[in-house]
């Protein structure tokens, strides 16, 4: 979201952003992944294709997923917020995926957004890198909250551990309770 003092040309640039996404969702999910071209996108945002590439430099699979860095955001504060530990950071990440997961849920419109992904390996593995380049911020985090080095093996293979779980889970029947499995075993695993 633009803040409201943004200037002219930061607004201009968030709308031609917004335009280019919902342009592109719309098409995507009308006619499918593979069926829709980049110019067809930019037509229907009213942009040129040039323009579509400055704001989406990473090409087409990068037009639907816009929210990346306020997940990273929501994803730190649990770590910041937990008790200072291991088991108290696995804690928070635990409730923070559950609450995403209950939030996914909730959203009906969400559904056909995340049948499409699912069903486009393109945009399935896009989504998967995008969420994994939080691998870094996330063992920093972990390493602050409970006085370990960023690069120790152990803080690095959580943080992998942690943000590949959601897309795992997802694939099985119960979500909810293979994120609560893997959760536990990480807990056990790692000890206190």
């Amino acid at each position: 979201m633009t803040p409201p003092t943004a200037g002219r040309r930061e607004r201009k640039k968030a709308q031609t952003r917004r335009a280019l996404g919902e342009a592109a969702l719309r098409l995507f999910l009308e006619r499918g992944y593979d069926r829709v071209s980049v110019k067809e996108i930019a037509d229907a945002a009213d942009v040129s294709v040039t323009t579509l590439f400055a704001h989406f430099p990473g090409g087409k699979e990068t037009l639907v997923f816009d929210e990346d860095a306020s997940r990273e955001e929501a994803l730190l504060a649990a770590v910041r917020g937990a008790e200072e530990s291991l088991s108290g950071v696995l804690d928070a990440l635990h409730a923070h995926l559950r609450d995403r997961f209950h939030a996914l849920e909730a959203s009906r419109d969400l559904g056909p957004f995340l049948e499409l992904v699912d069903s486009t390996p393109e945009l399935s593995e896009h989504a998967r890198r995008m969420w994994l380049r939080h691998e870094s911020a996330l063992a920093g985090a972990v390493a602050r909250r409970t006085g370990r080095e960023p690069d120790d093996v152990a803080v690095t293979s959580l943080a992998r551990y942690v943000l590949d779980l959601p897309q795992l889970a997802r694939r099985s029947p119960d979500p909810m309770a293979s994120l609560d499995k893997v959760i536990g075993l990480l807990k056990r695993g790692w000890g206190p």
